[in-house]
C-alpha cells in the first residue's frame, strides 16, 4: 500500500485492514513515497518524518509493516520501480497485490510503465466515500491494459491528509482522526504548524 502518508491516518488503517481480511493477504506493507512524481511542485514533509508515522501508527498490528525502499532509491517514485524490487525481494509463489483508490485506478493507464505494473501485482481498487467505480469502467481498463483489478467497497471514512494538516495549521484537533502515537510524533516535531498558530501547541 503506497502512499504520501502525510501523515498517515485511520481512514489508510482501516483500508488496509479491510483489504487483508477481504482477500486473505499474509500482510499489508505500508511504503511512504519517497519523492512523489505527482507532489513535486507541492511541500512534503519529509520522508524520514512520514516513515516514522507509519511505523509508529502500525506497531500495534503484527499483520503490517512499514518499508522505506522507496525512501531509500533515488529519484522520483515510481510505483513500476516498487513493484519491481518487491518482486525481486519475495518468493515466486508470493501474489503481490498494490492497494490504491479506485480515483487512482481510472487513471493507471496514464501511469509511467503501466504495462509493467499489470504483469507485476493485482490492483486493489478501494471505493472512496462519494466516489463511484463501475463494473464497466473496471472492464475497459483491464482489457487495455491487460490488468487484473479487484473492487473493495470500504467503511466510508471520509478522513484525508490535507485535511488534517489544514486542521492543525488551524489549530484544531485531530484527536481521534489518527492513531494517538502519530498524533504525538506531530505535536513533538510541531508538524503543519504555521502562521498564526505557529506559538501554539498542536490541539490534541
Amino acid at each position: 500500500m503506497g502512499g504520501t502518508f502525510d501523515p498517515v491516518h485511520i481512514g489508510h488503517l482501516a483500508c488496509a485492514e479491510q483489504a487483508r481480511e477481504a482477500f486473505g493477504l499474509d500482510a499489508v506493507v505500508f511504503i511512504p513515497a519517497g519523492m512523489p512524481a505527482f507532489k513535486l511542485k507541492r511541500h512534503v514533509t519529509s520522508a524520514e518524518q512520514r516513515l516514522r508515522m507509519c511505523q509508529l501508527a502500525v506497531e500495534s498490528n503484527p499483520a503490517f509493516d512499514v518499508s522505506r525502499i522507496e525512501i531509500d532509491r533515488p529519484g522520483v517514485t515510481y510505483t513500476a520501480d516498487t513493484l519491481r524490487q518487491l518482486r525481486a525481494h519475495y518468493p515466486k509463489n508470493v501474489s503481490l497485490y498494490f492497494i490504491t483508490g479506485a480515483d487512482a485506478v481510472c487513471s493507471i493507464l496514464k501511469w509511467r510503465e503501466s504495462a509493467a505494473i499489470a504483469d507485476l501485482a493485482d490492483l486493489i481498487a478501494v471505493t472512496r466515500p462519494g466516489y463511484v467505480f463501475t463494473e464497466e469502467q473496471r472492464a475497459t481498463i483491464e482489457q487495455a491494459g491487460n490488468f487484473r483489478i479487484h473492487l473493495l467497497e470500504t467503511t466510508g471514512l471520509a478522513v484525508s491528509s490535507s485535511d488534517l494538516r489544514a486542521r492543525v495549521a488551524a489549530g484544531k484537533s485531530i484527536r481521534y482522526l489518527t492513531m494517538q502515537r502519530v498524533l504525538d510524533y506531530i505535536h513533538e516535531h510541531r508538524l503543519y504548524v504555521s502562521g498564526a498558530h505557529d506559538k501554539e501547541a498542536v490541539q490534541r
